[in-house]
């Protein structure tokens, strides 16, 4: 009596490519998805990293009589021959040192790739690094124009009249950005990363004249996020008028510095003769 052998039956190749065709439309619908989620986990770490260095100024200002924290040191009377020393630390011609920063003490962690002063979106190779030691700074950039003019490098010379603001001092602090997220299109492949929140409207000789970079970048999809005075964060759209670098989204929230950047601009005067 012969015995018959089962022979299990297998995918034809027309089955397999029906399955490798549904796999791969799959993948084509969810990935836009997921990769949209992975950008959005972004914008959210960014918005965490953001509220630390908020809840640092706040705790600058505990130890500092309520007063803001400034900008830089950058004047002989401040720092005689040293080096200027930013908000973040020093940038000396071998090394940076975020350990002389003025919010150090409030976060001690050191700079790189997921620290707190850095966007997620905007991560270390992804833009031209600024000063002497071409390193990890901040791609975060601090209201100093407003809040601390005269230790503002470059436009204290024009605004150093100006007072130092403590925190009770600011005008509508729930609107006032403290930090966000910045950079400037100096030319080039790639954008400069820039510590300064510079605001679209500058002051010379008693009046305000466009600036022509305005630092605020709109890298979290056509939007950029900023730490209020207040200690909560929020997202803000670009809109085309408001973009001085379309290429890289850079540019301000509003043509004008009211009410996030200088929100009593109206009102400054020139310096005293």
């Amino acid at each position: 009596m012969t015995t018959l052998a089962y022979r299990k039956p297998g995918f034809t190749l027309l089955e397999l490519l029906v399955v490798v065709a549904v796999v791969a439309l799959l993948l084509a619908i969810l990935l836009p998805s997921l990769g949209a989620a992975r950008r959005e986990g972004m914008a959210a770490a960014c918005g965490a990293r953001l509220r630390e260095l908020g809840h640092a100024m706040q705790l600058y200002a505990n130890d500092y009589d309520g007063r803001t924290v400034p900008l830089a040191y950058w004047s002989f009377e401040t720092i005689g021959t040293g080096p200027v020393v930013y908000w973040w630390g020093t940038n000396e011609t071998k090394k940076i040192d975020h350990e002389k920063g003025f919010i150090w003490p409030y976060l001690q962690t050191p700079p790189g790739n997921g620290s707190v002063f850095e966007c997620p979106e905007q991560p270390w190779g992804s833009y031209r690094p600024q000063g002497a030691a071409k390193s990890v700074t901040s791609t975060y950039g601090y209201n100093g124009y407003y809040l601390s003019p005269k230790h503002t490098p470059a436009w204290g010379f024009s605004i150093g009249h100006r007072p130092w603001l403590s925190l009770s001092k600011v005008k509508d602090a729930a609107r006032v950005f403290a930090f966000a997220d910045t950079a400037i299109d100096l030319g080039g492949a790639a954008p400069f990363n820039n510590a300064l929140l510079d605001p679209p409207e500058l002051f010379f000789a008693g009046s305000w004249s466009p600036n022509s970079n305005p630092t605020t970048s709109f890298r979290h999809r056509g939007k950029t996020q900023a730490v209020h005075v207040d200690g909560h964060v929020g997202r803000y759209a670009a809109e085309r008028p408001w973009l001085t670098s379309a290429h890289f989204m850079i540019g301000s929230v509003r043509q004008n510095n009211g009410p996030h950047y200088v929100p009593d601009w109206q009102n400054w005067s020139p310096p005293p003769s």
